[in-house]
């Protein structure tokens, strides 16, 4: 059942990422780079001859498997494999958690094929871990909360694979970023609130939070990772309800920098969830202890653990 629903999601995701491409003659959108840099890879060129090429060398890796086909259907089929993917992790931790696919992010994402997705995915599928080095803004938080073996070596394969190819791509890659224009979640009024998911530094959703905070950033649908934080379908419901603020506010408006969309990020999106993040401390911190009754002290003494009334 998790396959089927997991594809159905996938199979309609990638056709209307691809209708969307194609009717608003976008080709590949952001999935351009990756599929430019592949082709360079291959003809031995170096594919940051571009100021506007701002992605790692691994993004072309990825591209390689979609170079046969046209731009807006191979834009399609990444969002499309990238959001399957994403439906069936999610699904082994229960079935609601697929609403985070309403968070205007992902929709937001939908319009220009974007990685947010498969990053996301990765958090629950090690060997998907390198693909956070093709954005490392969004990347990183979510590779340093959720690191294991095989991740960590999975990402240090593609990456040696990288270099092996071209092995000054990280130089001259670096000397692209000074053309990104981003906004710092943190230093964009009212971000600085976000420091107060420092009480919580023992929880990963905590640390995910503040490690997304102080990441360059673009556009809405960067904040697409920060869905890894709510877990239950009210924390969910409630955070998708408030990302659609920057939504209708960006479908009246025209911003006029990054900072005033890193406002309306911070305002709409990372702040529901500093709310998550901080309400779980108060409830716990709150929550009674549990003392056992008589008969499950007697059960204890005894050794017989399955006798207790609390499971």
């Amino acid at each position: 059942m998790r396959i089927l629903v997991s594809t159905v999601i996938g199979i309609a995701s990638g056709i209307f990422c691809w209708f969307l491409l194609t009717h608003f003659h976008q080709g590949a959108a952001d999935f351009t780079w990756a599929i430019r840099a592949a082709k360079y890879l291959l003809a031995g060129k170096n594919p940051y001859d571009t100021p506007l090429e701002q992605y790692p060398m691994t993004a072309a890796l990825f591209g390689l498997p979609f170079l046969w086909m046209r731009p807006e259907a191979a834009a399609g089929a990444f969002y499309g494999i990238s959001s399957a993917l994403l439906a069936f992790g999610l699904t082994r931790y229960g079935y609601y958690r697929l609403l985070i696919f309403l968070a205007y992010p992902y929709w937001a994402g939908i319009l220009t094929a974007q990685w947010s997705p498969l990053i996301v995915a990765s958090a629950f599928f090690p060997l998907l871990l390198p693909v956070t080095m093709v954005k490392p803004q969004i990347g990183l938080p979510v590779a340093l909360t959720h690191l294991t073996r095989r991740g960590v070596i999975a990402c240090a394969v593609v990456l040696l694979l990288s270099l092996v190819v071209m092995p000054r791509w990280p130089l001259l890659w670096v000397g692209q970023l000074g053309y990104y224009e981003h906004f710092i979640p943190l230093l964009v009024l009212p971000g600085p609130l976000l420091a107060l998911a420092l009480w919580r530094y023992r929880d990963r959703d905590a640390i995910l939070l503040l490690l997304a905070a102080i990441m360059p950033q673009r556009w809405f649908f960067d904040s697409f990772i920060l869905w890894l934080i709510p877990k239950s379908r009210r924390e969910i419901l409630a955070t998708v309800f408030f990302s659609y603020g920057a939504g209708i506010w960006r479908w009246y408006h025209t911003p006029h920098s990054f900072t005033e969309v890193g406002r309306w990020t911070v305002i709409f999106i990372y702040l529901p969830m500093l709310g998550v993040v901080l309400w779980r401390g108060l409830v716990k911190r709150d929550k009674p202890a549990i003392v056992p009754s008589e008969a499950d002290s007697h059960s204890l003494r005894h050794g017989n653990l399955a006798g207790t009334s609390q499971p």
